[in-house]
């Protein structure tokens, strides 16, 4: 099996970063020497962008409650593109071949211009970048309106970490919110004051609020520090999955139902302005 030819492996020390920017932009794997830093496959051997290591969430992160909101006095439509969901789920950028713009040994820079169409009724033009150290990972996304109208806009990350004996995460947090079972739609917010423990042990699929310093994710052979210029996180452990997801997101999941969406993360972004976020996952020995 061969790599398409849109692939692109970085290397720093022992950490090696495989994307696919065919494959919505994603990160195909991410190791230290042999060891799986995130979920992780050969770039040949990634089949869609649902089994990446991680892909960006742009224009907007989670769920837009059955692929319809109001926006500007405007009654707008998405489309539903996530299994039999009948929302519209996590954005398109996760769905769009990217650009490579450039690269070279430790970084690379990819590109994405998006035209309004039934998936987002919007223009904009969104960059991402990648820059590789001995030490870690920073991922940087920036998002312009290209758009002749203000846009709702949302950024994120959804990295997969690899469920091991000896997961742990700790975040600190202030609130979490509670989600209704049958829509999979948030409905209300209760305090949390972080989260302490082992993987094994969680059964979150939530976003939060009021993320606070690094989030730490240890096991019995790697320290990560997960850090992010947002200030919210999804986290979701299913107790059946050999994976994790520490998510960094600019809003909650459906803000742009809400009563006050701006509130809740989303960004009204105007003709020509930009929106920009960073990721960084620091990586050490343990």
């Amino acid at each position: 099996m061969t790599a398409p030819e849109s692939a692109i492996e970085l290397q720093a020390g022992e950490l090696r970063l495989a994307l696919r920017p065919d494959l919505g932009g994603s990160i195909a794997g991410f190791w230290r020497a042999a060891l799986p830093v995130l979920r992780s496959s050969e770039p040949a051997a990634l089949e869609r962008a649902r089994l990446a290591a991680c892909y960006p969430l742009a224009p907007y992160s989670n769920r837009i409650g059955h692929a319809r909101f109001r926006w500007a006095g405007q009654e707008q439509r998405t489309r539903p593109n996530f299994d039999a969901s009948p929302h519209s789920v996590h954005g398109l950028a996760w769905q769009r071949a990217w650009r490579v713009e450039a690269s070279d040994a430790r970084s690379a820079r990819l590109a994405l211009t998006h035209s309004a169409d039934a998936d987002w009724p919007y223009a904009f033009d969104l960059e991402q970048r990648f820059e590789l150290s001995d030490t870690g990972l920073r991922a940087t996304l920036r998002i312009v309106n290209t758009d002749a109208r203000t846009q709702p806009l949302g950024l994120g990350w959804h990295p997969y970490f690899p469920k091991r004996t000896r997961s742990r995460l700790h975040a600190e947090l202030t609130q979490r919110w509670e989600r209704d079972p049958g829509t999979e739609l948030p409905t209300r917010r209760v305090a949390q004051h972080g989260i302490d423990g082992d993987v094994a042990h969680m059964d979150y699929d939530h976003g939060f609020d009021g993320w606070q310093g690094a989030a730490r994710i240890r096991d019995e052979r790697l320290a990560l520090r997960l850090s992010s210029s947002l200030d919210r996180l999804v986290v979701y452990t299913p107790p059946a999955k050999d994976y994790f997801c520490v998510e960094p997101v600019s809003h909650v999941s459906n803000a742009i139902q809400m009563a006050e969406p701006l509130a809740h993360g989303l960004r009204a972004v105007a003709p020509g302005q930009a929106f920009e976020a960073w990721m960084q996952i620091d990586v050490a020995g343990v």
